[in-house]
């Protein structure tokens, strides 16, 4: 059996920041989702969900959970599909007022990239296969 990544789970002390955040980003969260559900989930285009819980949810069956702090965990990446992309998005996103960690940049992997922090401080970044030189 191949393995498929198939749902992507953000624990969020905020649920409506993260929500707006997301949504500047572009991902299709339903507009008439209640800020006050415990769980909210997105279809992505390549099929995978992408759902949120909040820190009281997740504890209602881990009553253990514990916030974790410091430092990059986890970070999601999306593909902007041209370097211009990258910094329009970047861009936007900044003067949306959220919050910008890394300024585009072209990686010596060959990419556009850039990093931004959501509202629990995720890495999200933004990325685009550079052209090739000759």
């Amino acid at each position: 059996m191949a393995l498929r990544l198939g749902f992507i789970g953000i624990v969020t002390q905020d649920l409506t920041a993260s929500l707006a955040f997301y949504r500047d980003l572009g991902v299709p969260i339903p507009d008439d989702v209640d800020p006050a559900s415990p769980h909210v989930d997105a279809q992505l285009e390549n099929g995978t969900a992408l759902a949120w819980d909040t820190v009281d949810t997740i504890r209602g069956f881990d009553p253990s959970y514990v916030v974790p702090t410091g430092g990059h965990r986890i970070a999601l990446a999306f593909d902007q599909e041209t370097p211009a992309a990258v910094d329009t998005t970047y861009a936007a996103m900044v003067a949306a007022g959220h919050t910008g960690h890394i300024a585009p940049w072209d990686a010596f992997w060959g990419q556009r990239y850039a990093t931004l922090l959501d509202p629990d401080g995720n890495s999200v970044e933004l990325f685009a296969l550079l052209a090739p030189t000759s």
